[in-house]
C-alpha cells in the first residue's frame, strides 16, 4: 500500500508529465503494479464499449417529432416508427423517448417588492366549528407580505365582503405598524368571487362597489393575480 503522497505524485507524472509506467516505477522505487493501481489503468480497459441499439436509426426522427410535439406519448411514437420499419420493443423506445423528450418548464411570475409595498390575500377553508348547537363553516383570511413573507391570519365564519374588508384593515405593514400596505394582490379564484366583478379583463379589473370606499380611505391599490 503506497502512501497518498506517492499516489498523487504517480498520477502527476503519468497524466501531467506523460511519463511511462516503467520510468515512474524506477524513479519512485515502487513496483510497476503499484503504478498501475495508482493510475487505475485497468479501470479504463474493463469498460465495455457502447453497443449499437435497434433504436439508433430512428433517433433523429424521434428527436424532430418531440421538438414539434413535446407532449406526444411514447406509445404513439412507437406506432409511428413501427410503420417505418422499427422491429424493437416498446420498452426500448420508451427509454429513448425519455432521454430525447425536451423538458417543459411551466411559466411563473417572479415578484420583487419593497418593504410595505405589496401583500397577497386569499381565503382558506378550515372545516367546521360548533357554535352552540350550530355547525358553522370556518374560514381563514390570510395576508402575506411580499417582501418579508410575514403572515397575518384572521378567522371568520363566512367569506362575505364585509369580513374580506375587515381582514384588510387589521394586518400591519412592514414599514409602519398598524397601516395597510401599498398594493394587495388577490388569487384568481377569490378575485372573481368577492372583490372583482366577473367577466372583465384581468389586466384591468373592475372592483365591486363595497370595496371602493376602503381603497379611497387606505390609499392602497387592489389587483387580481394573473
Amino acid at each position: 500500500m503506497i502512501p497518498p503522497e506517492t499516489r498523487a505524485e504517480i498520477r502527476r507524472y503519468f497524466y501531467a508529465e506523460h511519463w511511462k509506467i516503467g520510468t515512474i516505477a524506477r524513479e519512485l522505487n515502487v513496483h510497476p503494479d503499484a503504478v498501475r493501481n495508482a493510475i487505475e489503468s485497468e479501470r479504463f480497459k474493463s469498460m465495455q464499449p457502447l453497443r449499437a441499439s435497434i433504436v439508433d436509426p430512428y433517433i433523429e426522427f424521434i428527436r424532430d417529432t418531440l421538438e414539434r410535439h413535446p407532449r406526444l406519448r411514447a406509445t404513439r411514437i412507437y406506432a409511428i416508427v413501427r410503420d417505418r420499419g422499427y422491429t424493437g420493443s416498446v420498452v426500448q423506445l420508451r427509454r429513448a423517448v425519455g432521454r430525447l423528450r425536451p423538458q417543459i418548464r411551466e411559466p411563473f411570475l417572479q415578484l420583487h417588492a419593497f418593504p410595505g409595498e405589496q401583500a397577497q390575500a386569499d381565503w382558506a377553508h378550515f372545516g367546521y366549528a360548533m357554535v352552540g348547537r350550530a355547525k358553522r363553516a370556518l374560514s381563514c383570511f390570510v395576508v402575506t407580505l411580499s417582501y418579508s413573507r410575514a403572515l397575518y391570519l384572521e378567522f371568520f365564519f363566512d367569506q362575505t365582503m364585509e369580513n374580506f374588508l375587515r381582514g384588510h384593515v387589521h394586518p400591519p405593514s412592514e414599514s409602519t405598524p398598524g397601516t395597510a400596505t401599498g398594493r394587495c394582490t388577490l388569487c384568481p379564484t377569490f378575485a372573481a368571487q368577492s372583490a372583482v366583478q366577473p367577466k372583465r379583463i384581468v389586466a384591468c379589473p373592475a372592483f365591486r362597489p363595497p370595496s371602493l370606499p376602503l381603497h379611497a380611505r387606505s390609499g392602497w391599490l387592489q389587483a387580481s393575480a394573473p
